[in-house]
């Protein structure tokens, strides 16, 4: 498994909702990305100019909503998972 550095954050997406619009099937190119996911693994936490770490505000396990476009998609054992900061997350899922 990956650990992040810094204020990195390593998300699995959640799984795209088949879409069904008047009875067809919308294709897995045409499904949009998730919106959502779980954080796997958080860095230690952003270091501010003076060297001080600023920890973040979410943790493993925690289900969070970010950006359509956010982070870095990257492939681990034939999953596929984001790499994204904090200021990429919106919320966390309650």
């Amino acid at each position: 498994m990956i650990r992040p550095l810094g204020d990195k954050i390593l998300v699995k997406p959640a799984e795209a909702k088949e879409v069904k619009k008047g009875g067809i099937i919308i294709p897995d190119t045409a499904k949009e990305k998730p919106q959502e996911g779980e954080i796997i693994a958080v860095g230690k936490g952003k270091t501010t100019d003076d060297g001080k770490v600023i920890a973040l505000d979410v943790k493993a396990g925690d289900k969070v909503l970010f950006g359509k476009y956010s982070g870095t998609e990257v492939k681990i054992d034939d999953a596929e998972y984001l790499i994204m900061t904090q200021d990429d997350i919106l919320g966390i899922i309650e």
